[in-house]
């Protein structure tokens, strides 16, 4: 099987797919992303912690 001379694959110069200010903002918002996700482990961690410590109603 030949390839066909106009092909290059993987080979050729990078193509620029984005702007910069595309990517400053998914960058921007998988880091709020991020910083939400780890302040609701926190919340959801200190009120088990706080459910736990009150005990169970008799």
């Amino acid at each position: 099987m030949i390839r066909a001379s106009g092909t290059a694959g993987f080979q050729g110069p990078p193509a620029t797919v984005s702007s910069s200010r595309l990517a400053n903002a998914v960058a921007a918002s998988l880091a709020v992303a991020a910083l939400s996700l780890c302040l609701i482990v926190t919340l959801t961690v200190l009120s088990t912690k706080a459910a736990m410590a009150m005990g169970l109603p008799v």
